[in-house]
């Protein structure tokens, strides 16, 4: 339930990044797909970084998304 509530909040905040993951979530992640991140905080640089999805990501993300059903 708090989950739920956490969620429903984030995507009320920030509507378009919860349609974008959507997007990229619905068609699922493999093992091999290049995820970038990039953080900007006021006045600094931003700062970038990737990771290659591996077999055992897929098995958290499976763990988590088995987590958040119950």
């Amino acid at each position: 339930m708090k989950i739920m509530n956490a969620k429903n909040k984030f995507t009320a905040n920030h509507p378009k990044f919860a349609a974008f993951l959507n997007a990229v979530f619905s068609t699922g992640i493999t093992e091999g797909t290049i995820i970038e991140i990039t953080v900007t905080k006021p006045g600094e640089e931003p700062i970038t970084t990737n990771m290659k999805v591996q077999q055992s990501d897929l098995e958290l993300l499976q763990e988590l998304q088995d987590i958040a059903k119950m």
